[in-house]
């Protein structure tokens, strides 16, 4: 069954959304808005319809002709039909309908997006999913949707040394004896251009192809590890383990292993430690706690304009990470701890001027807000990379203590629905 269907806007997760004479929504991947098509259901829900495009009839406002030749096949990116300008409308949109309809926001000061200037090659990390077949091993990305691989010879929104690390990659699979073995390469690249590569190896290794793969890496002067399971079974065969970024002025350095949390586009991070700097306005005298803090990514940036910051992360590797970046950079007034939010703020009686949040997809959670109610410090900052669990943790701060200042997307990555933000909150 095929039908003619206008789409009217975009739904956050990418997907073009049009309505049935019924009233009845369809969600159509690939499409944009203004866009007149054919469709048909590919899972039909009580409320809504997944569907499938079948054929564009009129092509909407600000549409524009994809780079990427797997574009709608790969499932990385949803956007590239759609010009940079609507991409970062759409984002601002998404961040003001979460805000009004989760956080009860209606008049929220939303400030100009911060746009990405690298509209491409701007990620510097990348997960290679591998597949044998009878042609040989395929090597690029899931298919929206599925465990199906998409091979690729080049990503248009990966830095350009890791799609020259490509051919490095498939040297590894074509060396082994068991590529079925290897599920999983993932590479990422410094601000230096410097490129470690994790090659995650299910079973024991063949000694021979890891001679060889050190060899090809030493060639390359890449940094080689190997993952047989979880993060805590990570082993260097060769080269580098840390890689670097840097962010402030005067510049910091921060080192990050493999396993843990950086940023996908280092340009635009630094604007984002930038804007979080400028938002917090220190003069010195303050306390500060940076809840889910990572490496240090805005830790120390901040801690060199305050009195003294305390950094809170649960994945160990992380803060010991954080620890040797202090070091490097002669930071002392730093605190680093190892420890779960919730369970750190559960106990936490010291008086903090400042706390930023930067939390994973799910959000800090109701424990975290609670606490930071019952801490009532005079400022939030919150970082977030889901509009909807910022909008719900919003709501229980605005709801008690706390006015909304501001809030800003950054969008770190073009191409795709995915969008960060910062938002400031002061106690009323």
């Amino acid at each position: 069954m095929t039908d003619v269907l206008q789409i009217d806007a975009l739904a956050y997760g990418g997907n073009g959304i049009g309505r049935q004479a019924d009233g009845k929504a369809v969600f159509v991947p690939y499409s944009a808005p203004g866009d007149q098509l054919l469709w048909r259901p590919a899972r039909v829900k009580k409320r809504h319809i997944e569907a499938e495009l079948v054929e564009l009839l009129i092509p909407g406002e600000g549409r524009c002709e994809p780079v990427c030749p797997v574009f709608g096949q790969c499932g990385g990116c949803q956007w590239q039909h759609l010009t940079y300008p609507r991409q970062l409308h759409w984002k601002q949109r998404f961040l003001a309908d979460a805000l009004e309809r989760h956080a009860g926001l209606a008049e929220v000061a939303l400030l100009p997006a911060v746009g990405s200037a690298d509209l491409w090659h701007y990620r510097n990390r990348a997960q290679f999913k591998c597949h044998v077949t009878a042609d040989g091993p395929l090597l690029g990305f899931y298919r929206r949707g599925s465990h199906f691989v998409i091979p690729i010879k080049h990503c248009p929104i990966l830095r350009p040394e890791i799609n020259q690390s490509l051919d490095f990659l498939r040297q590894l699979l074509e060396s082994s004896a068991q590529p079925d073995k290897i599920p999983q390469l993932d590479v990422a690249v410094g601000d230096d251009g410097a490129v470690r590569v994790v090659c995650h190896f299910i079973g024991p290794v063949d000694r021979n192809w890891q001679a060889r793969a050190i060899s090809l890496a030493d060639e390359r002067g890449y940094g080689l590890l190997l993952q047989q399971g979880r993060k805590s079974t990570l082993q260097r065969l060769s080269g580098a383990e840390d890689l670097q970024l840097q962010v402030d002025q005067p510049p910091i350095t921060l080192c990050f292993g493999p396993g843990g949390f950086a940023q996908i586009n280092s340009n635009q991070n630094r604007r984002l430690v930038g804007a979080v700097v400028a938002l917090a306005a220190l003069h010195g005298s303050e306390r500060l706690l940076d809840l889910f803090c990572g490496m240090g990514n805005f830790s120390l940036s901040l801690a060199r304009r305050a009195s003294r910051l305390t950094g809170v992360e649960d994945y160990p590797v992380s803060i010991a990470r954080a620890k040797a970046n202090a070091r490097l950079n002669r930071i002392d007034n730093v605190d680093f701890l190892v420890a779960d939010a919730a369970a750190f703020m559960a106990s936490a009686e010291q008086h903090y001027d400042l706390v930023l949040l930067d939390p994973p997809r799910v959000g800090a959670g109701s424990e975290v807000v609670q606490a930071l109610l019952r801490l009532n410090p005079e400022r939030i900052i919150y970082i977030s990379c889901d509009p909807i669990t910022l909008a719900r943790d919003l709501a229980l701060l605005l709801r008690h203590s706390y006015r909304s200042v501001s809030s800003q997307v950054f969008d770190l990555f073009p191409q795709t629905y995915h969008l960060e933000s910062v938002t400031m909150l002061e106690r009323r």
